[in-house]
């Protein structure tokens, strides 16, 4: 799985490209479902508002119908709580941000307080991996609400309306459940044996060390079979015919890492395309195959997961650059006298990534996405401001435009954004366009460029312990499963967790060192240490899964010396 030769390296300076951020990917093969569900969330609010004169109030209609966006790649057991969570997450912002203002004009202060929100929200998404689009619409929306003339005496009605949208939102995030209940985790599956299949292929093309394959490949396959597998855990605990032919086909998966080799891409390919739809879920020739990791499975299930707290640490360097970045940007915005600061401290706040070179991506994107996105609100302007019910059609067309180019590339997402963004200030009345372009265009120079210097400036100096931290969890799950192996009388569902265990370590290890490289001034990283950790790691890995029964036995003792304790 490793990217990395086994040599030793010395740290400089990264080149930060430009043509590269820029390039467009596949779309993602979910893009119309956010695309949808965002539309459905944000309309009916809306139109309502329209018919009763009152589209002013659509500001914070929107903030409770955006939650819609969120948790499209989990199961819905595990989305119907996260959507509670990202709604109270957003109400809590708004109402910090509402009654901020109503306290108080300072600009300076209200800067500061909308920094600060910035940067806890920044941290809490990182910290539970809410997923896409993470803090940025959270950001987005307290920080444009502390700059909206507010009394204490409004904020319960305010708020009571972003609550409604909320609970709206919920329930369209969640419809889907009455046609494909098990959609998520089909897709999470399917991806896991079209990964699986693709590494296998170049395993074999690079023989006679069929095996190894493309590092890229490999660590691909992996990611994707371990997101698989917690797609599976989040399910919930109750038993369904449908999740153990899943599992099956998961541990088909781990078979093809495991001896690429012996796979069939063909088969596993033709198993991905069956799970599209609501037909039944294949089933593997042998569907005895995998009962001992399927009781690994449930004996994971039964494991609490790691609490808050202790994923919140290695985020402090993320939530200072993202509390001064903010505080930075919103404040030169002041200094140069545009009326709309919080447009730079969301330019700051969209940038940070887990690295310097992806927040150098960001921001290029971010930057060419927006000055695009200007030109066309002003060529949309004349359109919108026809009437109320005409500048709502082309907010809905922004948000549908907005997710379903966004996963081609951030930039041509920020296309739809910008203009929708421009459009939401003209709820409350319509403004010159002029003044509104050049604000923007202002504010998103200056937080480009005052978010990313605040990155040069805060370092992140710990990514070189998390990676020796990485590198002695996998050396203890290695540990842990060679001593199973070596037993003679070890329980399937003991080695089929450590298995897990193995797995999940390794995948960190690799995400980990990538964060770690992408830092632009850093100290040398233990490269070949990494290498020798992941190739003895997928070694023990393969052996795992021949103890278990689901490959044959080689018999040339060639996993020994790797599996030892």
């Amino acid at each position: 799985m490793s990217s990395a030769t086994p040599t030793p390296s010395t740290p400089k300076a990264r080149r930060l490209p430009l043509a590269a951020p820029l390039r467009l990917g596949r779309p993602s093969d979910i893009w119309f479902k956010p695309a949808l569900s965002v539309v459905a969330a944000v309309a009916p609010p809306n139109l309502l508002l329209v018919g009763l004169g009152r589209l002013d109030l659509a500001m914070y209609t929107m903030a409770g119908s955006l939650c819609a966006l969120y948790a499209h790649n989990r199961p819905y057991a595990a989305r119907a709580k996260t959507l509670v969570w990202v709604v109270l997450g957003m109400l809590g912002g708004l109402a910090v941000a509402l009654v901020a203002a109503s306290l108080t004009r300072n600009a300076v202060i209200l800067v500061a307080v909308g920094a600060v929100l910035a940067a806890v929200q920044k941290v809490l998404c990182d910290a539970t991996r809410i997923g896409p689009p993470a803090h940025v619409i959270l950001i987005f929306v307290s920080s444009a609400s502390l700059f909206v003339p507010q009394t204490l005496g409004q904020v319960p009605g305010h708020l009571a309306l972003a609550a409604a949208a909320g609970v709206w939102a919920w329930l369209v995030g969640m419809a889907p459940v009455l046609v494909r209940p098990h959609g998520p985790e089909r897709r999470a599956t399917a991806q896991a044996l079209k990964s699986a299949a693709a590494y296998a292929e170049t395993a074999v093309a690079q023989t006679p060390g069929a095996g190894e394959g493309h590092p890229r490949a490999r660590g691909d396959a992996y990611a994707a079979v371990q997101t698989a597998w917690q797609s599976l855990l989040a399910a919930g605990n109750r038993p369904s015919a449908t999740r153990r032919a899943l599992e099956r086909l998961v541990i088909r998966a781990e078979v093809a890492l495991a001896a690429p080799a012996d796979a069939d891409p063909a088969r596993l390919r033709a198993w991905a395309r069956d799970l599209r739809g609501t037909g039944p879920v294949p089933r593997p020739d042998d569907p005895r195959a995998g009962a001992d990791e399927l009781l690994g499975v449930a004996a994971e299930r039964a494991v609490a997961p790691r609490p808050l707290w202790s994923r919140l640490g290695p985020l402090t360097p993320i939530a200072v650059r993202t509390a001064l970045g903010c505080a930075l940007a919103g404040y030169a915005s002041l200094a140069l006298g545009v009326g709309r600061p919080y447009w730079a401290l969301v330019t700051a706040a969209s940038l940070y990534q887990a690295n310097i070179t992806l927040t150098w991506s960001r921001t290029v994107q971010r930057v060419v996405g927006n000055l695009v996105g200007v030109l066309i609100f002003a060529a949309v302007a004349p359109v919108a401001h026809l009437g109320p019910l005409a500048l709502v059609l082309c907010c809905l067309a922004f948000n549908f435009g907005a997710e379903a180019f966004i996963s081609r590339n951030y930039w041509l997402g920020s296309v739809c954004v910008t203009p929708l963004a421009l459009l939401v200030t003209e709820f409350p009345g319509y403004q010159p366009v002029g003044e509104l372009v050049a604000d923007r265009v202002v504010d998103t120079l200056v937080g480009a460029l005052v978010g990313f210097a605040a990155a040069l400036v805060v370092t992140n100096r710990r990514a070189g312990n998390r990676v020796e931290g990485a590198l002695t969890a996998v050396d203890r799950a290695r540990e842990g499963a060679a001593r199973l192996l070596a037993a003679p009388g070890a329980a399937p569902a003991a080695l089929a967790a450590a298995h897990r265990d193995l797995a999940a370590a390794l995948v960190d290890l690799r995400a980990t060192v990538d964060a770690a490289s992408g830092e632009w001034w850093r100290r040398a990283l233990p490269q070949e240490r990494v290498v020798l950790a992941e190739q003895s790691g997928h070694r023990t890995l393969a052996a795992t899964v021949r103890r278990q029964g689901l490959l044959p036995d080689p018999g040339t003792g060639t996993d020994t010396e790797d599996v030892r304790p």
